[in-house]
């Protein structure tokens, strides 16, 4: 029976289960059960939404590049950008050697209503800073912050809200919760609906999908 939880990162911990250097780590936070490992990553000074499962198949088809499943972010940026600057975040900017993917990027009118970081960003009073909302569909290392910076716009502050349909909506920095019955059917139905269009090799990657038909359970300290 597979396992999904939605765990919103704070700043200064990695997505990982050990640490390293000054920052902390999914240890610290929980209980998690054993097993879980999150799908893809967030870096220790980015804050959001990650998913954590022990279902390794769709583990890999929501890591998988060529699924484009979509990420949303806020990220606080120095300066407010004008149209030009996002004209070239959606069509795409280069970084690392190749041109980003078509993003949907929106400038918002007023700051969002998030918790204040527990360590403050570095900025300069004389020069403003901006929130935008982006949604992309892959991830590239550091890609929301390289693309931001291509285009003269270093990010200050960056936290994941979603991926795809989960948000992290109703939970504080370090808290969790397990996906409802809704959440989980909505998640394999579309992964089982992306398994039957695919042939080869990515069609035996995913899989069947597994029995997740469960009580929620309580769990003890990974």
């Amino acid at each position: 029976m597979a396992i999904f939880i939605l765990f919103n990162k704070p700043y200064g911990v990695l997505s990982q289960f050990t640490r390293e250097g000054p920052w902390g780590s999914l240890k610290d936070y929980g209980p998690f059960p054993p097993d879980v490992y999150a799908v893809g990553r967030l870096d220790a000074d980015s804050e959001g939404l990650l998913l954590l499962t022990d279902e390794r198949r769709i583990r890999h088809w929501l890591i998988d590049p060529k699924e484009e499943h979509p990420r949303t972010y806020l990220a606080q940026v120095e300066r407010i950008p004008d149209e030009a600057a996002l004209g070239r975040l959606r069509t795409g900017v280069m970084i690392d050697g190749g041109k980003t993917k078509p993003a949907e990027v929106t400038l918002l009118s007023q700051e969002p209503s998030i918790p204040p970081r527990p360590v403050p960003i570095r900025f300069r009073k004389s020069v403003p800073t901006a929130w935008l909302e982006l949604t992309l569909r892959e991830g590239r290392n550091r890609q929301v912050r390289k693309m931001t910076a291509a285009v003269g716009h270093p990010t200050l502050r960056l936290i994941r809200t979603a991926i795809a349909h989960l948000t992290i909506a109703g939970l504080a920095p370090g808290e969790h919760r397990e996906l409802s019955p809704a959440e989980v059917k909505q998640l394999m139905d579309v992964a089982a609906d992306r398994h039957h269009s695919m042939t080869g090799p990515r069609r035996q990657a995913l899989g069947q999908r597994r029995d997740i038909r469960r009580p929620p359970q309580r769990f003890s300290k990974r």
